[in-house]
């Protein structure tokens, strides 16, 4: 009985020293591969401040914020009474010389009509084709149009304001997402552009996603002894909000 206890004993203690070195084992690795990571910033692709190319009154507003915009989406507009009925009369003004050049067809055929004449009228025609056009991009300057897929951030103004050189609005592109990284310097060279990245977004959105490497920067920060790596991340359905931190390791 004592000879079964002792062996009993013994097998303990191996046992107990094999759980001991799978541990430590599973230590090294987890320590390793904390040592592999990063901690990383999620940022907008970009961000553009939208403001109209010409002052007035704003007269309506279409987003708010939060709001999905795609490009070429109109977001607002400006009182454009003046502009309206600058293209209305020069639209007047084409359909009536287009009728009277028809109506001197037949006069110059017949020879009723001088060539000089009929060169003139061709001309007085293409002028005003030309202020119509004129009057018509002047009138487009009164609306303002996305120029991003993005989301609105933040709304600046209303209704009545009046836009001069300050934002109406800002929009946020957040597809692909922008991730900066900064590295250790003793990983410069490990890290290179174009190889793929493990990003993992704090709480509450978690998961796990997989970006590009799209800069590494070539100076190191002599004072932190680091450097910068910028990854871009796709997001399609944008579960993904920009702000938050994240792990990254890279692959």
């Amino acid at each position: 009985m004592m000879v079964s206890g002792r062996v009993e004993m013994i097998s303990l203690r191996r046992l107990t020293g094999t759980m001991v070195c799978a541990l430590l084992f599973f230590c090294q690795v987890a320590t390793s591969c904390a040592a592999d990571e990063s901690e990383g910033m999620i940022y907008p692709n970009e961000v553009v401040k939208v403001s109209s190319q010409v002052s007035g009154i704003i007269e309506e507003v279409l987003v708010e914020r939060g709001d999905i915009v795609t490009n070429g989406q109109v977001l607002a507009r400006l009182k454009s009474g003046v502009e309206k009925a600058s293209v209305e009369l020069a639209r007047a003004n084409v359909a009536f010389l287009k009728r009277k050049a028809e109506r001197n067809v037949e006069l110059a055929k017949k020879r009723l009509i001088s060539e000089h004449e009929h060169d003139e009228l061709v001309n007085e025609l293409k002028k005003a084709e030309l202020q119509l056009e004129e009057a018509q991009e002047r009138l487009k300057l009164r609306t303002i149009a996305s120029t991003i897929d993005g989301v609105v951030t933040e709304r600046l103004m209303a209704p009545g304001d009046y836009v001069g050189e300050t934002p109406i609005m800002k929009l946020a592109s957040l597809n692909p997402l922008r991730i900066e990284v900064i590295a250790p310097a003793r990983r410069y060279g490990a890290i290179r552009k174009g190889m793929k990245a493990e990003i993992r977004p704090e709480a509450p959105v978690g998961g796990v996603y997989i970006g590009k490497v799209t800069i590494v920067d070539r100076v190191i920060d002599a004072a932190s002894s680091t450097f910068g790596v910028r990854i871009e991340l796709p997001n399609p359905k944008l579960k993904v909000p920009s702000g938050l931190r994240c792990r990254v390791r890279f692959l």
